[in-house]
């Protein structure tokens, strides 16, 4: 019991110092860069807003969401709060300006996060087509892989494109120099990660894992998790030289052993940072490498800071 206590104690402290250290950088090193008073006059639409001849596949920093379809997951008021992640339909967070999507599924095409459920990923196509039928040269990556411990639903890939197929631009290395007014009107680069069954073929219409990749660490410490973030980052090739993906998650994550467990109170450790972690990348040199950030519980100002840093790279102010 004494030794519990005494690691609780310990946690609490670590914890208080790495908030302090955030506060402190933030302080420090401010959160202004090139276009960071950026604001698309429409979010929905601020990719076309900044000119679809003009973006490139390989320099849009692309605002993205992690656990993007848990608005409803579990039980309200009593499992939600421990699994929930975005409190906005896909739809809402399309219009809001996210354009990178998260999904995890389960054998019976429901999505997930770990053991607890939500709606049949049915309900996510429908929102991605209802936003794409109101728009026109806005650019979706669409995540979808099995979640840890499931199996992969049967027959999937093919399901993906029946229901996705006129939107789904094909799996191209060519495809991250070409501008969005080049790809258009296909709208939607879909991952599929299945855990057993084989990976998407190449040329075909579903891209492959190693077409989105990032380095993910377990931890609920907001300084550890941003030092992590631009170590990894700093390591990886600029976005002009490579032929995949790379994700930054602005987020933390609860741990077991830790008396605070909702993913809100956890999470928002570290939530109010994007704009400092793309300052500190522009001042440690490695701005050239950040492509897709994403957080949780996805706000205005997350995406204004990704178009601004995008509208920045169109000027050729980075």
């Amino acid at each position: 019991m004494g030794s519990q206590a005494s690691k609780q104690l310990a946690r609490r402290k670590a914890l208080s110092t790495e908030k302090k250290t955030l506060v402190e950088l933030n302080q420090s090193c401010g959160d202004v860069f090139p276009c960071s008073d950026y604001h698309p006059p429409d979010r929905k639409n601020w990719m076309s807003g900044l000119g679809p001849d003009k973006l490139h596949i390989n320099k849009i920093v692309w605002p993205g969401t992690h656990d993007s379809a848990t608005n409803k997951v579990g039980i309200p008021f009593v499992s939600r709060p421990f699994a929930q992640c975005q409190s906005l339909s896909i739809y809402r967070q399309l219009v809001r300006g996210t354009r990178v999507l998260d999904i995890r599924i389960q054998e019976d095409r429901k999505v997930c996060h770990g053991i607890l459920v939500t709606y049949n990923i049915d309900v996510v196509f429908a929102d991605i087509k209802k936003f794409l039928g109101e728009t026109e040269s806005e650019i979706i990556i669409l995540e979808i892989r099995t979640e840890f411990g499931h199996q992969d639903p049967p027959e999937f890939e093919k399901y993906l494109e029946d229901q996705l197929g006129e939107f789904l631009i094909q799996q191209d290395d060519h495809v991250f120099g070409k501008t969005i007014a080049e790809v258009l009107p296909k709208r939607i680069i879909c991952v599929w990660k299945p855990r057993k069954s084989p990976q998407p073929k190449a040329g075909g219409p579903l891209w492959s894992a190693g077409y989105l990749k990032d380095n993910w660490i377990d931890t609920d410490l907001p300084s550890t998790k941003f030092e992590s973030n631009i170590k990894h980052l700093s390591e990886q090739q600029p976005v002009t030289s490579r032929k995949f993906f790379y994700r930054v998650e602005n987020t933390v994550t609860p741990q077991a052993d830790n008396p605070v467990l909702c993913v809100k109170p956890v999470t928002r450790r570290i939530h109010g940072y994007a704009r400092l972690f793309i300052a500190k990348c522009v001042s440690q040199g490695c701005v050239d490498r950040l492509q897709i950030l994403s957080t949780d519980f996805i706000d205005e100002d997350f995406v204004d800071a990704c178009a601004g840093l995008t509208n920045a790279r169109i000027e050729g102010k980075v």
